[in-house]
Parts: structure tokens; C-alpha cells; sequence
């Protein structure tokens, strides 16, 4: 294995796992494995890159770091050259602050000085521009992610950010330094290390942008990142020799499809809204859940019930219903109840025979996959920017989609559910 990255959620997981996937266009990526927590094994032969979920975003600091420095160790056991702790492009994690007590330990770790840090994704209209991470043309703190429900977001001022949540020394690298190329951003990390940084913040606008600080951080130990700061990444080791250049193939699975959906995402209420037009949708109201009037019995005869339409569950798309529910019971409570009901639906429906399963939203992914006790994904052909159609591996292959909040085509849905059979 040449290259190992750390997730800390399932989605964005699969995002990074594809785009080490595809590499440069023309070019080709790594032979990549996504696999569903630490692995109690070696990798299978013939892996380059691979990718470990966790699903560390929203829980306590100390035990994503405790999560983090276990996969960090078994990567490097499997030969892993550089590590990547890749985290959501628009940053958020616990108030408290997963990234930068992560970030922390695995530079300590690994004892890496000027250890990038990089979400933008310029696809998604994510761009870091003086240290400040924008969403399309606001700023964080301005695009909606202030109100997240479980990781708001109300400064996007990256290294105002970090040093809250960090014990290290912050640096920055302008735009105007990365726009001169390689070898500039690669002569300010080793001044940045020198004069003690041990995390930088480094401004992106472009794809250009991030295949320059791939091609700049070719010997770093250590990276941290979106998903789309791997761009670069393959490049390195296929010009050293150490890889070809593979373009990933996945079996399609066909059978019965089931679509479960916990994001309350402008992006994913707009998807919800377009695949109502067409398919049988259920909604979810937080407080049935929660007093016990819906049990996943429930939603699996309405899947179940629906089969060969594309049939779609999802919750609330009620912000002040969701609110008042939190204000309740609280808000790991009723975050907890529903992960437990979509991952409990999920089990079910793959005993009742689902075959290809659509999820959307990271904590509902992580809730899912974990219920269905999967070990490793092959990775396949990328659905959407960032989304690949995934197949579990074992003798009754299952075939996945794990949708981020906000990505995805307006018409996701039903495009994920042919995708996932082979019929896109």
C-alpha cells in the first residue's frame, strides 16, 4: 500500500476513495479499497490506496484521536508512505473541535512540522482565499452551515478556526504564493516547518490549484484536507513508477433498490423535492420517532411495498421541528434515534433482499454501513462529483451510494438507483 487516509465520516470516505480512483484525467489513479473501520487484517494484495471510514466527526475529541492514531498505525503497518487525514470541505466538526486535536496527534505521531491544511473543493464551490473558506461566493459562516444541526459553522476564518481547537502553531500560505507553482508552495511548507508551523492553512481557488500542492507535498508525511486535495496525489507515486495508473471496474448489482435520506441539506430537500415528482416518498416527523410511533417495520413495508419505483424515506425536512425536537430531547439523543432506525431499516431490508441501497447524509451513512457490518468497498464509477457506486465485497454483494449532504445532481436519486444496477 502507498498511500493510507483517515475519514471521518463514510461519505466523504467514498468521495476521497474515488478520487484517488480516477486520478488525473488521462492519467489514471491507484488500485483504491475503502474499508468500513480499522481492519483486523492486512489488506487484500495488489492495494495502493486505502482508505479507512470512521465516523469521528461528531463525537468526543479524545476518542477520535484515540480512532485516529489506530488507523493512522495499521496504514503505516501496511506500508503506507504518506497518510491523509481527509475531513469535510466546508470544515465542520464538534464545537469542541475534531480537526485540530486529530490534526495534533497524528502530526505528533508521525512527526510532521507544516502539515497542510486544505478543504477546498473548487467543484463544489468550496475555495479556501486568504485563509477564509468560501461556499460559492459566501462565506462559511454565511452559506447555511451555520444553522447545521449537529456542527454548525459561524467562522470561516480557517486559522481563527484552528486555534481554538489547536494546541500547535498555525501558518498560512496566500493564494498569491500557491499560483506560483510547485515549488514555491514546497519552499514556503520548509520555511513554515522551520520556523515551527505544525499545521498551515493553504489557500486553493482551483483544480490547478490543488494538482500544484499535490505535486508540492510529494514527500510530506502527512496531509489534511477535503477530499479534493488528493487530485495531485496518485501523480506522485505513477511518475515515480511505484503505480500504473489503474481505472477502477465494479460489478453492477441488480435486485431491489431502497433510498434512505437523514441530511436536511438545502442541496438534499431540493433532491427529495425533484425525486417526489416521480417516485413514492415517506417522511419521517423527528417527534413520531422519537415518542415511538414509527418503528423500522414501518418503513421497510413501504420500501418493500414500492419495489421496482425507486422508493425514498426521509426525515423532517422541518428545521423548526427538528430545533424543537433537539430542544427536548436533546440533540445527541435524537441524533442517535435516528441513526439507530435507518441503520435497524437498513439490516432489515437487506435481509428482506434490498440489493442496492442509496444513502444520503454522512452520520445516516455511517449509521447504515455500520448496522450492515461491511468490512471493505470496491470502488466504482463516480455517479455524481464525489460520489462513486460502491460493492461490498463477501458472497452476496450489496451495491452502495453514500451521498454527502450537499452533492449531488438535482435528479440524484433516481440517477444513483440506475447507476447502482448498470443502466446509466
Amino acid at each position: 500500500m502507498l498511500i493510507g487516509i483517515i475519514a471521518d465520516d463514510f461519505t466523504g470516505a467514498s468521495d476521497i476513495a474515488v478520487t484517488l480512483s480516477k486520478g488525473i484525467a488521462d492519467e489514471g489513479g491507484l488500485r483504491t479499497t475503502l474499508f468500513l473501520g480499522t481492519p483486523a487484517r492486512d489488506a487484500p494484495a495488489g492495494v495502493e490506496a486505502g482508505v479507512i471510514a470512521l465516523k469521528s466527526r461528531s463525537i468526543p475529541a479524545e476518542q477520535a484521536v484515540t480512532q485516529s492514531l489506530k488507523a493512522c498505525g495499521w496504514l503505516l503497518s501496511q506500508g503506507c508512505s504518506q497518510i491523509v487525514f481527509k475531513y469535510c470541505s466546508t470544515f465542520d466538526s464538534t464545537s469542541e473541535g475534531n480537526i485540530g486535536p486529530v490534526a495534533d496527534a497524528l502530526a505528533k505521531f508521525l512527526d510532521a512540522r507544516a502539515v497542510p491544511v486544505c478543504p477546498s473543493f473548487p467543484a463544489m464551490g468550496r475555495t479556501v482565499y486568504q485563509g477564509h473558506l468560501f461556499v460559492h461566493d459566501k462565506l462559511l459562516n454565511e452559506s447555511g452551515m451555520e444553522h447545521h444541526p449537529l456542527t454548525p459553522m459561524r467562522d470561516a476564518n480557517l486559522c481563527r478556526v484552528l486555534k481554538q481547537q489547536s494546541s500547535s502553531k498555525i501558518g498560512h500560505i496566500s493564494w498569491q504564493k500557491v499560483s506560483e507553482g510547485a515549488a514555491a508552495i514546497r519552499k514556503s511548507l520548509d520555511s513554515a516547518a522551520a520556523s515551527g508551523e505544525i499545521l498551515t492553512v493553504i489557500d486553493a481557488i482551483s483544480e490547478n490549484d490543488l494538482i500544484s500542492i499535490g505535486e508540492a507535498c510529494a514527500e510530506s508525511r502527512l496531509i489534511t484536507g477535503g477530499s479534493a486535495v488528493a487530485i495531485g496525489l496518485p501523480h506522485n507515486f505513477i511518475s515515480k513508477g511505484l503505480a500504473a495508473g489503474a481505472h477502477s471496474r465494479v460489478p453492477c448489482i441488480d435486485g431491489p433498490e431502497a433510498i434512505l435520506v437523514g441530511s436536511c441539506s438545502r442541496t438534499t430537500l431540493r433532491q427529495i423535492s425533484e425525486h417526489a415528482k416521480s417516485y413514492p416518498v415517506m417522511m419521517i416527523a423527528v417527534d413520531d420517532v422519537m415518542s415511538g410511533k414509527v418503528s423500522s417495520d414501518k418503513l421497510v413495508e413501504f420500501i418493500l411495498s414500492n419495489q421496482g419505483k425507486s422508493p425514498l424515506i426521509f426525515t423532517s425536512d422541518d428545521k423548526a421541528e427538528v430545533a424543537m425536537s433537539q430542544s427536548i430531547y436533546g440533540r445527541e439523543k435524537v441524533s442517535a434515534a435516528l441513526e439507530g432506525l435507518f441503520g435497524e431499516t437498513a439490516r432489515k431490508l437487506i435481509e428482506g433482499g434490498v440489493r442496492r441501497l442509496v444513502v444520503g447524509g454522512g452520520e445516516t451513512s455511517g449509521a447504515v454501513v455500520s448496522a450492515l457490518n461491511l468490512d471493505a468497498l470496491m470502488i466504482g464509477d463516480e455517479i455524481d462529483t464525489g460520489i462513486p457506486a460502491l460493492v461490498s465485497l463477501g458472497e452476496h454483494p450489496l451495491s452502495l451510494a453514500l451521498k454527502s449532504g450537499n452533492f449531488g445532481a438535482t435528479d440524484f436519486f433516481a440517477k444513483a438507483v440506475r447507476t447502482l444496477r448498470g443502466k446509466e
